[in-house]
């Protein structure tokens, strides 16, 4: 793989999409890549909180979560570049959206929701899923939260596929963001 063009580092590269599509653990590896600080917004809104997200849910709601949400994502956008991965919601609050427009490239990973499904049900540390059908909450979130992540400057497909190559693609979409911007 070609060393990643130094531009890559001037703008934090937050990383959107659907719960279980590899947000974080892409995103790790990605940083590394770019030589770039990874920050995890979940972690950083259960630092902030003291709490674990289902206990942050369970004590202020959805609505509750998404507004301390927005703020420790204003905090990370502030503080320079970095590989942001944003909880699956953060994307589909106006303000996060914005600041995140405004402050960062935005990067949908998509993959499909039968791949999430399987992913997610490992789990059960995931509120939106807790004691219900993976493949039928996912399906119900790409209805509504697609047509939004649609809007982030660029979608890399994911599938199962091991996480190098999602890096690859990712830093390959990002690559090919600067050549169209730098084209006459």
């Amino acid at each position: 793989m070609t060393p990643p063009d130094p531009r890559l580092r001037d703008r934090t590269i937050a990383l959107v999409g659907l719960m279980g599509v590899g947000k974080s653990s892409v995103g790790r590896r990605l940083a590394t890549a770019l030589d770039l600080p990874f920050r995890d917004a979940d972690t950083e809104v259960e630092t902030a909180a003291g709490r674990s997200i289902p206990e942050i849910f369970e004590a202020f709601g959805e609505e509750g979560f998404r507004d301390g949400e927005r703020r420790v994502i204003a905090r990370l956008l502030d503080e320079g570049p970095m590989v942001l991965a944003t909880g699956g919601g953060a994307f589909m609050n106006e303000a996060t959206r914005a600041l995140m427009v405004d402050k960062a490239v935005t990067v949908w990973l998509k993959a499909d929701v039968e791949i999430l499904a399987r992913r997610v049900a490992r789990k059960d540390n995931r509120p939106l899923v807790r004691g219900k059908d993976p493949l039928e909450v996912l399906q119900q979130l790409a209805a509504v939260r697609y047509p939004v992540y649609a809007t982030a400057d660029l979608t890399v497909e994911l599938g199962e596929t091991p996480h190098t190559d999602s890096v690859s693609a990712i830093l390959q979409a990002l690559h090919g963001r600067l050549a169209e911007q730098s084209a006459p």
